[in-house]
């Protein structure tokens, strides 16, 4: 064959042996052209050329390797978008020049005389390299070797055979290039035999691994050892175990990750567990996601607290107006902080009715100390699992709440708030208080285990803030564990500068409208206040706020470009009839009725007393759902005051003649608790006495027989209930003065406060004319 040009297919993976024949794929299509062009050839001849770089698209003859093979197309078959072709190899070349590059890839290329070299050392290479195929073919297929050697056997030239050999073991791309470029049968048959010699030994190698053959070495020198030649051995064929590479990984990342030693040991059994275990057992994908979760804590991460108590408390006054016990408190922690960088964090609980910032107090707090802020909800939450985790020996098992939200923070030392603690449940699944008595107590919480990952982590760094509605139903323990801050429900003008400085700018931007397009003045904003809401807190407010907003981006969005000003005229049509009303209805009482006042989850409420006489009945009849300590409330006032009649110029034969029926609206809502004891003996005393209560005076507190009046709690919630209310007079408890510091100024200085001790006194402010 002379040296002419001929149409250049390069071949990516695979070489072309003179003598074989090939089947190919082609896809590009400047190879599809060169194909094209030798079909349409009399001789339908080609030149096929592997590529020295697999990554080239556009191989120009640089590209391609210096050897090659000419060879004949003898079938062809056209798929969508490849041509499918059988190539037999006819004899070895060396590319001279480039002739074309387009349509197709032509090159000039020189034919190579088949070597004929012969001798002794040819024919022991050549029996050495026939007897270790049959080795390697033993290794590998064993029922394929008595046929092996029938093919081989019909070859007659070693050169040939070598050739065969290579298409039939598979050898990689580079080392079938070197046995293209031999030149002699030697040198064919000396690569040949260093192939063929490594890869049987790789091969015993691996077979001695698989029998598992006992040895004197040391247990992990071992390991060791044998996850090196494995390494190996995969490496050199060319085989990627993705089981065994993300072990690997695994094991790179405990390297890495900076864990307590005795964490360290525990994972480092489990990913010895993991790597004996097929990756089809029930248990793989368990044990995997335990030793990531353990990878996965922060077992020494922290973040660096901000001590600079001026921008604290900054932050503090930024996101929320008064709580100023709550921002002292914040305040104290941080500047024991930075005097004493190991002090514990205390546990806080912030008590208070819906919607007056208990929640957002807690983000506040994580953004004035720098740290990652997580919530976590526990209302409803019955199942003790779900704080302490699984134990791995159920389906599904899965680490508990706790750890989960410390593995999403990614620090230590998060602050992490724990909502609706008074609303935890229990059942037969166990009781979750039981479970936050050591998380929350910091001389246990240090060596916290969760069932699920059954390893010490410490707690002792989180800053736990807990929230809740109420304390009746935190159990006493647990109570114990914690500092309590109240949160009050705020005045009416309170809630105005909240309104003013956050909800409103806040329900603009959220309807998508300017502060230009929406304004609305302060008569309008106290109107929504007292006659659209009741409420301790401001979520309703905002609600109302929202909707006002909503309505006037309706009307933007259909044209109107005139800025709308909220009268208290237009809170009708905006948000319909007025929802509260003011007591006006109160301002005569009859007699018989007095006002109380009582402390609710949702903050403070007025609670009038209505107490009637029947003539010619009997005994006491109490509605409207009174718990039982109301009751004995009741029965204690009408004791009380039968038994000091002559002293009240009560007339006895009223109270042994006739029968009293006690009512507290409104009827279906349950009631409970002593405090209403004052406002039942007023009640009872005007009834009997037929002298009305003064309608401006509203009053708290528990009575007993001796005619005592007992401190109580929630004043602050309670006169601030009596202010929204527009009672500007109060009876309180003498005991109860001290808790008048916490009502906000204004509220203290419009209300007149009157202090009493025992129960004429109380009546005597209540009844101005009970002893004329």
């Amino acid at each position: 064959m002379e040296n002419n040009a001929y149409p250049t297919l390069p071949l990516k993976n695979t070489v072309l042996f003179p003598h074989l024949v090939l089947p190919l794929s082609v896809g590009r299509a400047r190879s599809i052209a060169a194909v094209e062009a030798a079909l349409s050839s009399e001789d339908k001849l080609i030149a096929v050329f592997p590529q020295k770089d697999s990554r080239t698209d556009e191989p120009t003859a640089d590209d391609l390797f210096r050897f090659g093979t000419v060879g004949i197309i003898k079938k062809m078959v056209r798929s969508e978008d490849t041509v499918q072709i059988l190539v037999q190899g006819i004899e070895r070349v060396e590319q001279l020049e480039m002739v074309q590059k387009q349509p197709y890839l032509s090159l000039k290329i020189a034919t190579l005389s088949e070597p004929s070299d012969t001798g002794t050392e040819i024919e022991a290479l050549h029996r050495t390299v026939i007897e270790l195929a049959g080795k390697m073919i033993e290794l590998v297929q064993p029922q394929i070797q008595v046929g092996i050697h029938h093919i081989i056997s019909d070859v007659e030239k070693p050169l040939h055979q070598i050739y065969l050999l290579t298409s039939i073991l598979s050898l990689d791309f580079d080392k079938e290039k070197e046995l293209l470029a031999a030149a002699t049968q030697v040198e064919a048959l000396q690569l040949m035999h260093r192939y063929l010699n490594h890869e049987v030994q790789v091969l015993e190698v691996r077979q001695k691994i698989t029998s598992t053959a006992q040895t004197e070495i040391d247990k992990k020198q071992r390991e060791y050892v044998l996850r090196q030649q494995l390494e190996a051995i995969q490496e050199e064929l060319g085989e990627t175990n993705p089981e065994q590479a993300e072990i690997k990984e695994l094991r790179q990342r405990m390297e890495e990750t900076e864990l307590p030693e005795l964490v360290r040991k525990e994972v480092e059994k489990e990913i010895t567990r993991l790597e004996r275990m097929p990756s089809a057992a029930p248990d793989y994908q368990l044990t995997r996601g335990y030793v990531e979760l353990a990878l996965e804590l922060p077992w020494n991460k922290t973040t660096e607290d901000r001590l600079d108590l001026k921008r604290a408390r900054e932050i503090l006054d930024e996101d929320h107006f008064d709580l100023e016990d709550v921002k002292e408190r914040i305040i104290e922690h941080l500047a024991v902080m930075k005097l004493n960088p190991e002090a514990k964090s205390p546990i806080l609980c912030f008590v208070g009715p819906p919607g007056v910032g208990k929640t957002s107090v807690g983000q506040s707090m994580a953004r004035a100390l720098g740290r990652k802020f997580e919530r976590m909800s526990l209302g409803g939450l019955h199942d003790e699992s779900e704080l302490r985790g699984h134990r791995r020996t159920y389906i599904g098992a899965m680490p508990g709440r706790i750890i989960r939200a410390i593995r999403r923070t990614g620090y230590q030392n998060p602050l992490l708030m724990l909502d609706e603690i008074d609303k935890l449940g229990r059942d037969f699944r166990g009781d979750p208080a039981a479970a936050l008595l050591e998380i929350l107590d910091p001389a246990q919480n240090a060596e916290f285990h969760d069932n699920y990952l059954d390893l010490p982590f410490d707690l002792s760094k989180i800053f736990f803030v807990t929230t809740a509605n109420t304390l009746d139903t935190i159990p006493r323990p647990l109570l114990d564990r914690m500092e309590i801050l109240r949160l009050p429900g705020y005045s009416d003008e309170e809630k105005q500068h909240i309104a003013r400085r956050y909800l409103i700018g806040r329900q603009i931007r959220e309807a998508g409208l300017s502060e230009i397009q929406l304004s609305i003045p302060d008569e309008t904003l106290s109107y929504l206040i007292r006659r659209y809401t009741r409420e301790a807190g401001v979520r309703e407010l905002e609600r109302m706020l929202g909707r006002i907003a909503r309505k006037v981006a309706t009307q933007v969005a259909t044209g109107q470009t005139q800025p709308v000003t909220v009268t208290p005229q237009d809170l009708v049509e905006l948000l319909g009839p007025e929802r509260f009303f003011a007591e006006e209805m109160r301002q005569q009482l009859a007699p018989g009725v007095a006002a109380g006042l009582a402390w609710t989850e949702a903050g403070g409420d007025v609670l009038y007393v209505e107490a009637v006489l029947l003539p010619e009945g009997k005994g006491m009849t109490l509605t409207g759902q009174l718990g039982s300590i109301m009751q004995e409330s009741a029965k204690a006032a009408q004791s009380y005051l039968w038994s000091r009649a002559e002293e009240l110029k009560i007339d006895q034969k009223t109270i042994r003649e006739s029968g009293v029926h006690i009512h507290v609206p409104a009827g279906a809502i349950p009631k409970d608790g002593p405090s209403a004891g004052v406002t039942m003996a007023s009640a009872l005393t005007s009834a009997y006495a037929h002298r009305p209560v003064r309608s401006d005076t509203a009053m708290t507190g528990e009575i007993t027989l001796s005619g005592l009046v007992l401190p109580v709690g929630g004043i602050k919630e309670k006169v601030l209930a009596a202010h929204r209310a527009g009672i500007r007079r109060i009876i309180l408890p003498k005991e109860n003065e001290k808790d008048l510091r916490e009502i906000p100024e204004h509220v203290r200085q419009s209300i007149q406060f009157i202090l009493a001790g025992r129960i004429e006194e109380v009546l005597a402010e209540a009844i101005p004319d009970l002893n004329r």
